[in-house]
Formats: C-alpha cells, structure tokens, sequence
C-alpha cells in the first residue's frame, strides 16, 4: 500500500543557507499529491502531550508511513547538510499547537534546538491550510550563537540564564522577532503542504501571530507533521 505520506512527483526542491554561520535549509514545494487527504486521515488520530516542550499535542507516526515522504530525496540532505552517511528515522508526530499565548511555560517562549548532533535533521511539513504561522530561526545575541552542538551547550546554558536574570522572563507569547535576548535571524512563511528542512541544533521556534487562537481540530488548528531523521 502506498503510503498517504509518499512525496509528490510535482515536489520542487531548494536549497538557500542563511544567518551567519550559512546554516543550510532545504525547502519543497507540492510536497504531498493530496495534502486534504492527509489533514483528514490526521483529525482520525487520537493526540496527547509528548514531552514537556511542544506546546500543543501529538500522535505518533510510525517509520513505514512517514519515510516516503522524505526518501527520494535523502541523498540531497547528505549533500545539503554535509553529511557523512544516508541520514535515517528517529521519530515522527502529527502535531497540533493547542496552547494560548497566555498559557505558555516559560521554556515555551523561547527558541530551543532539538539535539546537539549537527547531524540530527528536522522534517517539518506545514498542513495548516489557513496558514497561521511558519517557523522563525534565532542567534543568541550574547555569545553569538545560531546553533547549539556538544561544546557549546553549556555556554549557551550558562549565558540564558544570566540573560534572563538580567532581563527577565519573556512575556507570555509566541516568539516571532527580534527580542533583548535573541535576533530573528530569518523566517519561513508556513505555506501550505510545504516542506522545511534544517540541522535540528539551530535555534528555532513556531513563528505565530500575537493573536493566535489554538484549534484543537486538525482540519481547524495548526497542524504539522514534524519528521526527525539522525
């Protein structure tokens, strides 16, 4: 059977790097042959809470289904990203943010990075058909820092706390800009059955408007399927 999830013959894919250490991001258009096909399969799921991060809930997808959406292109993430082997499955989620901004933990309101292995890739296919919001990318203005590995991390720990001891705990939103902490380094529009993909160690974060009302109906709310590959 073929998966809902297979990638489109139509998908287009580029590749741009930005911020200053010219991080590498693949992008794909037309991801999905019937994107509405999926959204529908995806309010059939059960969701709960997976981890204290996401802000909102999440179903597991397993490996058979969620894989060939990103095989025939593999070998250009080995090239994009400078990898020394075919990267391979770690884990997949439907996703739903149903946190209000005032509902937000504090480790909510700031970018984070998924793993400190500069190999670890982040999948993130955009299934929001209204189009909330995208993903937003930082640097730590203190150190400098747009990527968090092994040798960095305990600075960038160390620095995050005095920082907000200096400044404060950010307000109760969704970061989406510039802040007394962090720099906006770029930002993807979340279009539609679009693919992002990026090195997981980048500061990164759910780009959402101020007044951003949750949905916890998939066909409704910001849905995406975030695939992770090591």
């Amino acid at each position: 059977m073929t998966s809902p999830l297979a990638l489109s013959p139509n998908a287009a894919l580029s590749v741009t790097r930005f911020g200053r250490e010219e991080q590498p991001l693949v992008t794909v258009t037309d991801a999905l042959a019937d994107p509405a096909q999926v959204v529908e399969i995806a309010a059939r799921h059960s969701y709960k809470p997976i981890g204290a991060f996401y802000p909102g809930l999440r179903a597991a997808v397993s490996e058979r289904i969620a894989m060939p959406l990103v095989d025939p292109l593999l070998e250009h993430f080995v090239s994009a990203f400078g990898l020394a082997r075919t990267p391979r499955f770690r884990e997949c989620f439907l996703s739903v943010v149903t946190a209000s901004p005032s509902d937000l933990a504090p480790i909510q309101r700031l970018p984070h990075f998924d793993g400190t292995e500069p190999e670890r890739l982040a999948v993130l296919l955009y299934l929001d058909a209204q189009e909330t919001g995208g993903t937003g990318f930082y640097r730590q203005r203190a150190t400098g820092f747009e990527s968090v590995d092994e040798s960095r991390f305990e600075t960038y720990r160390e620095t995050l706390e005095s920082e907000i001891a200096r400044h404060g705990l950010p307000d109760s939103r969704y970061i989406d800009g510039d802040t007394e902490i962090f720099e906006q380094t770029h930002r993807i529009e979340g279009a539609f059955n679009s693919l992002v993909i990026y090195r997981g160690n980048t500061l990164h974060c759910a780009a959402l408007p101020g007044d951003f009302a949750p949905e916890t109906d998939p066909r409704k709310g910001r849905l995406t399927l975030n695939l992770f590959l090591d």
